[in-house]
């Protein structure tokens, strides 16, 4: 905040042989009082109530508001809505009201963003705010896996962007091995993401989870890889175990766990580094096998 400091300077007649100077020493509470009084240039005092700021994505319902009186029983809470910077119409002179979206002709999937103005001594509730919260809607239209790992598959029907999780049927559970941002409208959306394929018969599925916590997913597709049996070597390890098909190192991906079912270490590679690792037994997960080690 900059204080700007008064000065006042009176001259006296020609006869007085002197200039005198008064300096008002003002507080600054005081002089921020002159300049109120003095209506300064340019400076507008007022006073801001609170705002509450919604955004999410249209998702075809409304929001509804509960609106108390102000701290002085006079007045309602609320003094304005604002959708998208456009004054809402709807009203807000009641203990409760409905922001509807339709009069601001919005799709499904567009954005949104909610400005409810109020004073500062009361604060109205929004009692479903999950509205706008985007919402696992996708509709497969095809899906596609590659013997190289390709994966492609195309949506309708969604509403909202939720990421896309691209799941591995491996060691008898599905593995999450990727991600790819939705777009989040109900046109067609293409997406492709690239998997690394074991050896033998390859699945894997698309999944989106929404606020809500309950997964919503594809039916998974296959596909037979080209990829030759993998093993592993040597059963009894002090530093390094090597994946291998027949006799030359191929990567795979990886993960072991101890004897508690803790994982220790997990990766991709041809070869896992375990000479950190405590002494005893570990479980280990490769290519689509699962096998046991002993760390020396």
């Amino acid at each position: 905040m900059k204080i700007y400091f008064v000065f006042l300077k009176y001259r006296f007649n020609i006869a007085t042989p002197f200039n005198a100077v008064i300096f008002l020493n003002l507080s600054m509470k005081k002089i921020f009082l002159y300049l109120l009084l003095a209506g300064f240039s340019g400076f507008k005092a007022y006073s801001q109530g609170g705002v509450i700021i919604l955004e999410g994505n249209y998702q075809g319902k409304n929001l509804y508001v509960q609106n108390p009186y102000g701290s002085g029983g006079v007045g309602f809470c609320v003094t304005e809505v604002l959708v998208n910077g456009n004054i809402a119409t709807d009203e807000i002179a009641s203990s409760a009201f409905e922001v509807d979206f339709k009069p601001h002709k919005l799709n499904v999937g567009d954005k949104v963003e909610i400005k409810i103005k109020h004073k500062e001594d009361c604060k109205p509730k929004v009692l479903n705010p999950e509205v706008l919260k985007p919402k696992s809607t996708f509709e497969i239209i095809s899906m596609s896996f590659e013997k190289d790992g390709t994966v492609k598959w195309s949506t309708k029907s969604e509403t909202g962007k939720l990421a896309f999780a691209i799941e591995q049927f491996r060691w008898n559970k599905w593995v999450k091995v990727g991600e790819v941002d939705g777009v989040g409208t109900p046109a067609t959306n293409p997406y492709t993401f690239k998997v690394q394929p074991h050896s033998g018969k390859n699945q894997v599925r698309v999944r989106q989870t929404d606020y809500s916590g309950q997964p919503r997913l594809s039916k998974p597709v296959e596909c037979m890889a080209d990829v030759p049996e993998i093993t592993f070597a040597p059963v009894k390890a002090s530093k390094d175990i090597n994946f291998v098909a027949g006799d030359k190192p191929i990567e795979t991906m990886y993960e072991i766990y101890d004897q508690y079912g803790n994982i220790v270490k997990k990766g991709f590679g041809s070869k896992v580094d375990v000479s950190n690792l405590p002494k005893g037994g570990y479980f280990l997960n490769f290519d689509n096998k699962m096998g046991e080690f002993v760390k020396k």
